[in-house]
């Protein structure tokens, strides 16, 4: 038997598929195809519609996981998919059938808030991470329904064909996993795109202008050390500084509207404290780099605001919500 024959076979196919040195592989190619195609744009238009339509008040911060600090999808789909992976163990133990029945109805009942929260989190990405959340949300609802199948061949006690049903659910929801992961990490869906600004700006004082530069209560883009940053000149004199790209999904905060001492995102809405940068509503869930600064004459500087010097205001307003 040529063994080092089938094993170069077994090469040359991961490299057709997966990213190699010679290049993306057969699966980013899929992927980039998806992102940049505008077939299902239509469906992703009523669907975002419907999503954003349902009145979910506060809890729609809450699905986004503004009070965790980053998404709180990631780990909600670990219930559902830590009960499915421990039934499949539990269908080659002897003697485990009814609690691998049990943690499929598990994972069946707790992939529905997971799903609630990505919903909630796809309905405010850029169209083309739409586009492929959608292949996401289609490979993990084919999974549930071939898990339900798997549930319902078990409640009868036909187990054979219920661990067969779960076998391939867990690999349909495997490949939704491995479609979020491109989200997550290649597309930076849910990231903190404002995460870089501190290493770029450092904690030294920054020269942002003169005064005349900025009119009062009109926000105004400006830079440092060529980081883009959003100025707000309030009618007594104070000037606030936040960084410019929202650490949603980067959108320019110069260009949105002003909102009881807030800026607000004009791509999402996601709403930043003026005073320290904090995310008062969502989606973001991390808040933005917030600068202090000093008038030395006509000129203006900044220097990045640490998190020891923007806790006053924030634990102020935390007690004012109490």
């Amino acid at each position: 038997m040529d063994t080092s024959g089938a094993l170069d076979r077994v090469t040359c196919a991961f490299r057709a598929v997966l990213p190699s040195a010679a290049g993306p592989g057969r699966v980013l190619k899929v992927m980039d195809r998806v992102e940049r195609s505008e077939r299902a744009d239509r469906l992703v238009d009523a669907v975002r519609e419907g999503v954003r339509a349902v009145p979910m008040g506060r809890a729609r911060d809450v699905l986004h996981g503004r009070w965790l600090g980053h998404p709180v999808h990631p780990l909600m789909v670990q219930l559902p998919l830590g009960s499915w992976m421990s039934a499949a163990v539990l269908d080659f133990v002897p003697g485990q059938r009814r609690a691998a029945r049990i943690l499929v109805g598990v994972g069946l009942l707790t992939a529905l808030p997971a799903a609630a929260a990505g919903w909630t989190d796809w309905a405010e990405l850029r169209r083309p991470q739409m586009r492929v959340g959608l292949v996401h949300a289609a490979a993990n609802a084919a999974g549930v329904a071939l898990y339900a199948t798997s549930f319902a061949a078990r409640v009868r006690g036909r187990y054979g064909r219920g661990r067969a049903w779960g076998l391939a659910g867990l690999a349909t929801v495997g490949v939704g996993g491995a479609v979020g992961g491109h989200m997550a990490f290649r597309q930076a869906s849910g990231a903190n795109h404002a995460e870089h600004v501190p290493d770029l700006v450092g904690a030294d004082w920054h020269t942002l202008g003169d005064l005349a530069d900025f009119p009062v209560g009109a926000p105004v883009r400006s830079h440092l050390s060529d980081e883009p940053v959003v100025v707000l000149r309030e009618a007594s004199g104070t000037i606030r500084v936040l960084a410019d790209h929202c650490s949603h999904m980067g959108g320019p905060l110069s260009e949105g509207e002003l909102v009881d001492g807030c800026i607000r995102c004009p791509w999402h809405g996601s709403t930043f404290r003026l005073a320290d940068g904090w995310n008062t509503t969502g989606p973001a869930t991390a808040p933005q780099p917030a600068f202090e600064t000093r008038t030395t004459g006509t000129r203006v500087e900044a220097r990045l605001m640490t998190l020891d010097e923007a806790l006053p205001s924030r634990t102020d307003d935390a007690h004012n919500e109490r």
